[in-house]
């Protein structure tokens, strides 16, 4: 993988036009027999979270709206239906494909740090770093959202309905209530105690007596009514100016934000920015990732590019040498991204040298077939300008959702949007959850007097593991857009993707639904409760110290074939791909 502009990539010459890919039978049987079958459509697809979301996004497209104008209503209702994931007091990084003028786009609405927030906002007086939860239920936590105006900016570039009709929907939702569901219903159980810290918070998600509300129970939410309302009206202005924006910052300040500062001026300041795509070649196909602040497309390219090395098609997919391969790329890929990878506003990022063909060559000649790397380290690209940094410490990092649309046109949009940890800050305005996105800061800001990259600074985007994607063929057509939360493990949740669906060639479903073989780091994660979790001994003898865990993904794709479009939602989760 190495960054070139997908338009370069596609000219007449510079490789052969492969055509449209066909799906073939995997190479071996999948490990995820039992699969449903993938979703079928002929014209115009939504892969979402939530079936009322998806419903959402598809009643835009059948209203002949763009994959954007579909985006913004399917984030809409998963702030109602899905708050401990994402919504709009959150942020989301977006990958467009607009198909007339065959270009990819790449919107940034990472939410960003208070103008005065220091290095030292998670540090308790005596220099050490506070807890996690100490630091997520707290104002301090809260950083300045950003997927409103990211989605405004995108809709005035990419839509085609009326702003003000994106939002019917989730209006009507919030208005008459929605059932509440199994996943929900749990989630508010296990935070209950943790919501009660705030009453605006508690008294949503709770009923009178404190105790959480049922799977099944129509909950209402006429304050974000009203707060979609004025978005309606107003645009993204009505979160970053005015009442609302008075009453975020007012949140922050009374919930121990001291530290962090956020004002109504960091709100009206928000601006979301337009990246460079991530673009690079892997088998017969150009993968599209996002680039800094997100670690995810650059993490996701060095995995690919390691596994490029060697015939993983031909590997068993159940078997031991795939889940060694996928482990060790993962783990080279993870010790880069702990060093290398932040807010490249902020931070010089060795973004050429981390993904170009030489380097990853050199990454991929430290894997041996038989036995795990004792520790793997970072590497030294080319290009790296800042030779002092520490590594960041290994801490906590989750949430999220993910969206991929593909409309009537052929345009695309794979959108992982978040408000990182489940509820948030656990702090509520307007109907809307805060985010604790701070926390994906590094707490230590320099680790043996070496700062570390993705420390806290004020205006700074805090390093992401989102991993929007997009594939293309050869020729230039369309393939994939796909995505998933998870946290760290975002990265290996799309990377184990893409190689099913890439070398493997499984449909979207069979391959969102594969057990889970990853890392985050030094360990190699199984998932408990599937068959990965039984390569757990030959693993051990392999030299991997082993973790065998729940590995909960909620991974969305969308595939375009000679036949019309092929989607898949995970099955750990209660997402749908449904499309005409």
């Amino acid at each position: 993988m190495r960054p070139i502009a997908l338009a370069l990539l596609l000219l007449a010459g510079a490789s052969p036009a492969l055509g449209q890919a066909v799906i073939a039978p995997p190479a071996a049987p999948s490990l995820s027999s039992g699969a449903p079958p993938a979703a079928h459509a002929t014209r115009q697809m939504v892969a979402a979270a939530h079936p009322l979301a998806a419903q959402a996004g598809l009643e835009m497209l059948r209203k002949g709206g763009t994959a954007v104008d579909a985006a913004i209503a399917v984030q809409a209702v998963l702030t109602l239906v899905e708050p401990q994931s994402s919504g709009i007091g959150g942020g989301a990084l977006l990958m467009h494909w607009n198909a007339a003028r065959r270009n990819v786009s790449a919107w940034d609405g990472r939410e960003t740090a208070p103008t005065a927030a220091t290095p030292s906002l998670f540090l308790k007086p005596d220099g050490t770093p506070l807890g996690f939860y100490e630091a997520v239920l707290s104002g301090r936590s809260v950083g300045v959202p950003g997927v409103m105006p990211m989605l405004a900016a995108a809709h005035a570039a990419e839509g085609r309905l009326p702003w003000s009709d994106l939002f019917a929907p989730a209006i009507k939702l919030a208005e008459e209530g929605f059932p509440v569901s199994a996943r929900l219903a749990a989630l508010i159980g296990t935070e209950a105690e943790r919501l009660k810290r705030d009453p605006t918070a508690a008294a949503y998600f709770l009923d009178p007596d404190g105790k959480p509300w049922p799977e099944g129970h129509v909950l209402k939410n006429p304050a974000l009514a009203a707060t979609l309302r004025a978005l309606a009206e107003r645009g993204a202005a009505a979160l970053q100016t005015g009442p609302i924006a008075a009453q975020i910052a007012e949140a922050v300040g009374r919930h121990g934000g001291q530290g962090n500062g956020m004002t109504t001026g960091d709100l009206a300041g928000y601006a979301p920015k337009q990246r460079e795509p991530l673009c690079g070649p892997y088998r017969l196909f150009i993968v599209c990732g996002f680039p800094p602040p997100s670690s995810g497309g650059v993490a996701v390219a060095e995995i690919l590019g390691v596994l490029e090395h060697f015939s993983v098609s031909r590997l068993d997919p159940r078997g031991a040498d795939a889940a060694h391969l996928i482990g060790e790329a993962g783990r080279l890929a993870f010790a880069d991204r702990n060093l290398y990878l932040a807010d490249a506003d902020f931070v010089p990022v060795p973004l050429r040298g981390l993904v170009e063909p030489t380097y990853l060559t050199m990454r991929a000649q430290l894997v041996d077939l038989n036995r795990a790397i004792e520790a793997p380290r970072a590497g030294n690209p080319r290009w790296r300008e800042a030779r002092n940094l520490a590594p960041q410490p290994l801490q906590p990092e989750y949430g999220t959702s993910h969206i991929s649309i593909v409309d009537a046109a052929g345009n695309a949009v794979s959108m992982t949007t978040t408000v990182e940890d489940a509820f948030g800050a656990r702090l509520m305005v307007g109907g809307f959850i805060l985010n604790n996105e701070l926390t994906d800061f590094s707490f230590r800001p320099e680790v043996d007097g070496r700062p570390v990259a993705n420390r806290v600074q004020g205006g700074k985007r805090p390093r992401s593991s989102m991993s929007p994607t997009l594939v293309f063929n050869r020729d230039g057509t369309l393939f994939a857009t796909l995505g998933s939360p998870g946290g760290a493990r975002i990265i290996g949740y799309v990377a184990q993707t893409l190689v099913g669906l890439l070398d493997w060639r499984l449909d979207p479903q069979a391959a969102v639904s594969l057990p889970h073989v990853g890392t985050v780091g030094t360990r190699l994660e199984l998932e408990a409760g599937t068959p990965a979790a039984s390569l757990a001994t030959a693993m051990q003898a392999r030299g991997h110290q082993v973790d065998v865990r729940e590995m909960n993904s909620g991974l969305q794709a969308i595939i375009i074939t000679p036949n019309g479009l092929l989607g898949g939602a995970d099955p750990r989760r209660e997402g749908v791909a449904i499309g005409d």
